[in-house]
């Protein structure tokens, strides 16, 4: 990872793919086909399987074309962190994160 983005080449999102994810707690990207980000998001304590789990979620729903992720325990405040990284680089949230915009995110001006 250079600076605070999450910057590590796409994988293709596949069940093949996601099976070989461990079930360990952490954050995600997925993109269209494009490479541009739909949604952010985490797997947390909650999460069945881990970031496995919500791949595998997120593949089952069509949700994307292209994942990334990051293992981390602090995935909570990882996740504010690329939602706000988000939101500066691109004027707002992505499409898959809509009912973020209901939250107070806070403001980051990465460099």
């Amino acid at each position: 990872m250079t600076g605070v983005r999450l910057d590590k080449p796409w994988v293709d999102l596949t069940a093949e793919n996601v099976a070989r994810l461990a079930g360990e707690l952490g954050v995600y990207h997925l993109a269209d086909a494009e490479g541009r980000v739909v949604r952010i998001g985490h797997a947390g304590g909650r999460s069945l399987f881990g970031l496995r789990g919500e791949l595998q979620a997120a593949l089952a729903a069509g949700e994307g074309a292209r994942f990334r992720t990051e293992v981390t325990a602090q995935y909570l405040s990882r996740y504010e962190e690329l939602l706000m990284i988000h939101v500066a680089d691109h004027g707002g949230l992505p499409t898959g994160n809509a009912a973020e915009s209901r939250r107070r995110i806070g403001r980051l001006s990465p460099g």
